[in-house]
């Protein structure tokens, strides 16, 4: 089954990203006009001066966590260890990519790209997810379509499970969480649930469109 991601698509993409323009203006210049009426313009300033201050705060927490683990991946990389990660995770992709060679690239930056997830590093499985998918669009031959195993590859970069979620933990321990990791269980369920039903739907409605 392919999709297409052509020209349209683009189109339809720019024309919603406008949209969207247009509602935040609305829902901001609302906010600002009740905010005279009220009588609250005072609070709505001083809002707006700490919102920018606690979001640079939080970019620099996330980018120094980011920049860590991408060295860490990368280190991983140099020294070898992909090739580890790879057989690791191979028993399991192998039979979610059944034609991609598990010594090539692309299964090589699948494999990394999901023990990155795993680690709950989304952000630093980001690079390998785009590599991964080059080289599966290379090996598929695809042009403007998407191939069944660049649909799954999405499904499971997506729908990842995460054994320690290191970002999740990262945040709630910025922002004064006694215990930042307990919810570890429900994520452990949430992440194994819609993988489990992510990739099955994928696999269904390729073999439903297979046989059309």
């Amino acid at each position: 089954m392919k999709y297409s991601t052509g020209s349209d698509t683009g189109e339809k993409e720019k024309g919603d990203f406008c949209l969207l323009n247009y509602i935040f203006a609305v829902f901001i210049g609302g906010s600002v006009l009740c905010s005279f009426f009220l009588g609250t313009a005072e609070q709505l300033t001083s809002g707006l001066l700490e919102s920018a201050e606690v979001s640079v705060s939080l970019l620099l927490t996330i980018g120094g966590g980011l920049c860590f683990w991408c060295g860490f991946m990368e280190i991983m990389r140099e020294c070898g260890a992909t090739a580890i990660a790879a057989k690791i995770f191979s028993p399991v992709l192998k039979h979610l990519f059944p034609n991609i060679d598990v010594k090539s690239k692309a299964f090589e930056n699948i494999s990394l790209n999901v023990g990155a997830n795993f680690l709950g590093l989304g952000n630093a499985a980001t690079p390998f997810g785009l590599a991964a998918m080059k080289e599966i669009k290379r090996l598929d031959r695809c042009d403007d379509t998407a191939s069944d195993n660049m649909i799954v590859f999405v499904v499971l970069n997506t729908a990842s499970i995460q054994l320690l979620p290191t970002m999740i933990g990262t945040l709630r321990a910025k922002y004064g969480s006694q215990s930042p990791f307990d919810i570890i269980p429900c994520i452990w369920i949430a992440s194994s649930i819609a993988l489990i039903v992510g990739i099955t739907a994928v696999k269904l409605l390729n073999k439903r469109g297979r046989k059309a």
